[in-house]
C-alpha cells in the first residue's frame, strides 16, 4: 500500500531555482545546467585558460576567477555581490587526478582536499540540493575510504541524506562511454520524502536515450578538412541530420538546444562559421601507422614489425558506428588514442567537443593545447542537463509542487504532478 506525500504545496511563480557553480572549467557542466533551467548566479573557477572560454561563452554569468580557498571567506562580501544568500543548488566536480584510474591514486594527493573546500562552500550556503561530480574510482579507492570520508562530512553539516550515484554518460545522448560518480545531498531539516537514491535512480530514467549516440552521428556531417589553430571555416551544410547533430548544429533546433540557444554562447550576433575544426599536425610516419587501424581497433591489432608490443592503448581508431571511448584531457599531450574513425588523422577540437555533447555554438578560446585540455576536463553538458533536471525534480517535492507516492519501504513511485499557480 503506498501512502501519500502529504506536504502542503507551495506557490509555484515559476521563478528559475538558483545555483552556484564551483571548479566550473570552460564550462561544461554550466551549460547542461543552465539548458535544465536553473540560474547560476556565479561560477568559480581558477585556471586563467579555462576563464578565458567561460567569460566567451557566458558573458552574463558572474565569474569569481581564483582560488576557491579565497572563494566566501570571512573577509569577504560575495554573498552580497553574487546574491547567494538564498540558494537551491551547488554542483561540481572538485579536480579528480588523485582518484582517477590513470593518475598515481595516491590517498593523500593535495588535489584531494579539494572536495572539503566544496563541502566548506555548502555548509556556507546550505542550499536545499547539492551535486558533486567525480571519477568512478573515487568509489572503490582505498576500499571505499574516500566515499565514506565524503558521506561523513556531508551528515556532519546538516547533509545526512546524501547518496552516491553511478552514471554512464552515453546513457544521457553523450557519445562516449564516460563513467562517473555524483553525490547529491538534501538538508537534514527540510525532510525529503523519499528514499533519495530510489527517487535519483527513476527519475534519471526519464532522460535515458533509448541507444547510445556513435561516433557517425555525433561527427560525420564535420568536414574531413581542417584549419589552422585559430581560424574558422564556412558552416558546413547537411542533407539527413541525427537527432544529435540537430542538438549540435547551429541551424536546426535540437531536442535540448535550441537554435536561439547556441547563438546566446560563443558566437552571439555573428555570421554562423565553424570554429575550433583543427588538430595536431601529424608525421608522415605516424599517419601510416594509424592507416592500418580498423575502425575500433588498438595497437595491439598491428602488424608486429609496426607496433612494438608496448602500450596498446597508444594508438586506437574510434569505432563509427560505437559511442567513444572517454574523452580525456591527456589529449592535450597526445591524440593518438582518438584517431578518426574514417580519415588517417586526429579529432579535431571540435570534434572533441562534439563527443563531449558541446553544440557549435560553443567557442573554445586559448590555444589549441588548451582547448583540448579544457574539453577533455569538462563534464559533458547533456550529462548535466540530465543532472539538473534531477536536481529540479528534487526541488519540486521539497516545495510540495511534485505530488508523489512512496512504499512503506521508502522507494518512490510518481503518481502525478501538480502545478499551482498564483
Amino acid at each position: 500500500m503506498l501512502k501519500s506525500h502529504t506536504k502542503t504545496p507551495v506557490l509555484f511563480d515559476h521563478k528559475k531555482p538558483t545555483a552556484v557553480s564551483l571548479f566550473s572549467g570552460c564550462g561544461g557542466f554550466c551549460e547542461g545546467i543552465e539548458q535544465s533551467g536553473v540560474e547560476v548566479r556565479v561560477a568559480v573557477e581558477l585556471d586563467k585558460f579555462a576563464c578565458e572560454t567561460y567569460k566567451h561563452n557566458f558573458p552574463r554569468t558572474p565569474l569569481f576567477a581564483g582560488d576557491i580557498h579565497q572563494f566566501l571567506t570571512s573577509s569577504t562580501d560575495h554573498k552580497e555581490a553574487f546574491r547567494l544568500n538564498k540558494v537551491d543548488l551547488v554542483f561540481g566536480g572538485p579536480p579528480c587526478q588523485g582518484f582517477s584510474q590513470i593518475g598515481a591514486r595516491r590517498p593523500d594527493d593535495e588535489r584531494n582536499e579539494l572536495y572539503k573546500q566544496y563541502s566548506r562552500v555548502v555548509e556556507t550556503l546550505r542550499p536545499r540540493v547539492f551535486l558533486m561530480e567525480n571519477v568512478p574510482n573515487l568509489a572503490l579507492m582505498n576500499k571505499g575510504h574516500f566515499k565514506k570520508l565524503i558521506l561523513e562530512e556531508f551528515a556532519s553539516l546538516g547533509y545526512g541524506n546524501t547518496v552516491m550515484l553511478r552514471i554512464s554518460a552515453d546513457d544521457y545522448g553523450v557519445p562516449q562511454t564516460r563513467q562517473r560518480v555524483i553525490f547529491i545531498g538534501t538538508r537534514d531539516e527540510d525532510e525529503f520524502p523519499f528514499d533519495l537514491e530510489s527517487f535519483c535512480a527513476q527519475t534519471l530514467v526519464k532522460f535515458k536515450v533509448q541507444r547510445a549516440v556513435s561516433v557517425s552521428e555525433a561527427i560525420c556531417d564535420l568536414p574531413h578538412e581542417v584549419v589552422h589553430s585559430g581560424e574558422v571555416m564556412a558552416y558546413p551544410k547537411v542533407h539527413k541530420p541525427s537527432e544529435f547533430m540537430k542538438d549540435m548544429r547551429l541551424d536546426y533546433d535540437g531536442p535540448r538546444y535550441s537554435m536561439h540557444d547556441k547563438r546566446l554562447r560563443g558566437l552571439g550576433n555573428a555570421k554562423a562559421k565553424l570554429h575550433n575544426h583543427h588538430t595536431k599536425e601529424i608525421q608522415e610516419k605516424r599517419a601510416h601507422l594509424i592507416s592500418l587501424l580498423a575502425p575500433g581497433k588498438k595497437a595491439d591489432s598491428l602488424p608486429k614489425e609496426i607496433w612494438d608490443n608496448k602500450r596498446p592503448e597508444k594508438w586506437r581508431r574510434l569505432h563509427p558506428d560505437l559511442p567513444s571511448h572517454t574523452i580525456l584531457a591527456q589529449m592535450h599531450r597526445d591524440l593518438s588514442e582518438w584517431v578518426h574513425p574514417h580519415l588517417n588523422r586526429w579529432i579535431t577540437v571540435r570534434e572533441a567537443a562534439r563527443l563531449q555533447s558541446f553544440h557549435d555554438g560553443f567557442v573554445f578560446a586559448g590555444s589549441e593545447w588548451q582547448q583540448l585540455k579544457q574539453i577533455g576536463n569538462a563534464v559533458p553538458p547533456l550529462m548535466g542537463y540530465a543532472l539538473g533536471k534531477l536536481a529540479r525534480e528534487v526541488l519540486e517535492v521539497l516545495d510540495g509542487v511534485s505530488m508523489c507516492a512512496v512504499s512503506p519501504e521508502g522507494t518512490y513511485q510518481e503518481e502525478g504532478v501538480l502545478r499551482v499557480v498564483a
